[in-house]
């Protein structure tokens, strides 16, 4: 009885002195205290292999748990609310491989799996793509010259060389010495964090050069050069590639149309649509604002968007004079010769005219809308900055179509305080509203237009009117002559435009002469929804 009495006692210590962490080994823990006996060897052997199983179950339980709260913590981080609005001001469908779409939906599936419970449930749980992993051959700096709709092409344009090289890209440095002077930084027109992530699976982007290099850039060591335009994916990795190897970075001093429209792989086709349509998101306070817009517009009825591309700048730069006065035509002609980058300085206006290579004037725009029949009761929205001539000039067009409105008309001074001044920032504004119009009738096909077409067809083919300019001034001359009665022009000017209505088209191609061919931000015909892929080429 004692020696049993003696043994539970041995036993209860010893396990208090386990829980206390004071075991003293295998040898001298299992020994009793009081008698110095020792527990007998199978009761020893049993102990052990209790000890190391529990050990195990443990280990596992931590290592279980941990892995479940790391995923839980990952998915809260990247759980970024998608604020409600129109279609466009939401992001867009992008036109990314099968692969990255099967990661991504693959990521995403096991997110929401997971945990999404704390996330509002209007709000989709974005998770960030995988990241892609290569071997880095360096770092590629880009300077975009131009407008805003210039620069953004060039920007898809360099993700894409820089994706297919295999190297970092640095977040592009925007146009701040052209003629308008913007000063905004990538940041202050594009959400740079959404540019960079959600591209991560394709390319690395950086918003800077790592400190080593960029200490070497300050002093001056920076290998800079402009491509050649309209250039294949070969001539970068042929010539540009080397550069990059050789002096670690480079910088492309001018990204304008630097990348061929055609002859690409569909594999770069579709990251160019993918940065164009997905990537390039602005910045929260511009699609705010441009929502705010796109209300009050839509609360009063159905509208156009003109882009009336009849600003002091274009005039200046493409030497059209149609309509204006002599000192008008004399102050255009001294800002052309002001700004040597305008190469063509001698322009015979009325040449250029006949030619269709001028925006149409505010007049013979009111004439070309309403032989479209275009309702006169429908409001128009001017995209686009002060038209050259002020109201003398839009008197035509007001007297046609009396719900003319501007941003400017529509807000409060206070709501574009801080995008005065800044000229890219106000064109995205009317980039915004111009995707969401009931009708987009550029008056030439300047980068906006362009662009904005192809976004157009790339939105369910909208309802874009192209203008066949050379047609129309001759029709338009022929009826101020009195050649032609109003229904004779305008049943003219419809037959012209019957299949100029932003349809699905495949583009024009010319070899060896890429200015004269359809550019590719304007029917990016690749990267069209399968089914309305399909129809277009059982169509062609």
């Amino acid at each position: 009885m004692c020696r049993i009495e003696e043994e539970k006692s041995e036993e209860s210590v010893w396990r208090r002195r386990r829980k206390l962490g004071l075991g003293l080994g295998l040898g001298l823990g299992l020994m009793g205290l009081k008698g110095g006996n020792i527990l007998p060897q199978s009761r020893v052997d049993k102990l052990r292999n209790s000890m190391v199983s529990r050990s195990k179950i443990k280990l596992w339980i931590i290592r279980a748990t941990t892995s479940v709260m790391l995923w839980i913590c990952l998915v809260q981080l990247t759980a970024l609310g998608e604020t409600f609005g129109p279609k466009v001001l939401r992001g867009w469908p992008s036109c990314f491989s099968q692969e990255s779409a099967s990661a991504s939906a693959s990521t995403t599936a096991t997110a929401v799996a997971l945990d999404v419970k704390s996330a509002p449930e209007d709000v989709p749980t974005r998770v960030l793509p995988p990241k892609r992993v290569y071997k880095n051959n360096g770092y590629l700096m880009v300077s975009c010259n131009g407008g805003l709709n210039q620069m953004r092409a060039a920007i898809c344009d360099m993700v894409a060389i820089a994706r297919y090289l295999n190297v970092t890209l640095i977040v592009p440095e925007l146009d701040k010495t052209s003629f308008w002077a913007d000063p905004s930084e990538f940041r202050d027109i594009f959400d740079v964090d959404h540019f960079i992530t959600s591209l991560r699976d394709e390319v690395r982007i950086l918003k800077e050069l790592p400190t080593r290099l960029k200490d070497r850039v300050e002093q001056g060591s920076l290998y800079t050069m402009a491509p050649i335009s309209w250039s294949d994916i070969s001539y970068y990795e042929n010539q540009i590639l080397p550069l990059i190897r050789k002096y670690k970075v480079v910088h492309l001093n001018r990204t304008d149309t630097r990348l061929a429209n055609n002859g690409q792989s569909l594999e770069i086709q579709k990251l160019r649509c993918r940065v164009n349509f997905s990537a390039l998101k602005f910045t929260p306070q511009i699609e705010e604002l441009g929502r705010k817009v796109i209300k009050l517009l839509r609360q009063r009825g159905p509208f156009l968007v003109l882009h009336l591309r009849y600003e002091m700048d274009m005039l200046a730069f493409s030497g059209c004079t149609q309509g204006c006065n002599q000192e008008e035509v004399d102050e255009l002609t001294r800002m052309r010769y002001a700004y040597p980058w305008w190469k063509e300085k001698i322009i015979n206006s009325d040449l250029k005219r006949k030619d269709g290579l001028c925006p149409l004037t505010p007049e013979e725009t009111a004439l070309t809308l309403r032989a479209l029949d275009i309702d006169h009761n429908i409001q128009i929205y001017i995209a686009a900055g002060e038209i050259y001539g002020g109201e003398r000039r839009m008197a035509s067009l007001a007297a046609a179509y009396p719900n003319l409105v501007r941003k400017e008309t529509m807000l409060d001074p206070s709501d574009l305080r801080f995008f005065q001044n800044h000229s890219s920032q106000m064109a995205a504004l009317d980039y915004l509203v111009s995707l969401e119009s009931d009708i987009f009738v550029p008056t030439y096909d300047g980068n906006m237009a362009k662009v904005v077409e192809g976004h157009r067809r790339y939105l369910e083919y909208k309802k874009t009117i192209l203008l066949d300019r050379k047609v129309l001034v001759d029709l338009i001359d022929q009826y101020n002559m009195g050649s032609l009665t109003w229904d004779e022009f305008s049943a003219a000017v419809k037959e012209t435009h019957a299949e100029r209505m932003g349809k699905p088209i495949k583009r024009v191609v010319i070899p060896d002469r890429p200015k004269e061919e359809d550019y590719f931000y304007a029917n990016p015909w690749e990267c069209l929804q399968p089914s309305k892929e399909d129809d277009l080429f059982s169509s062609i």
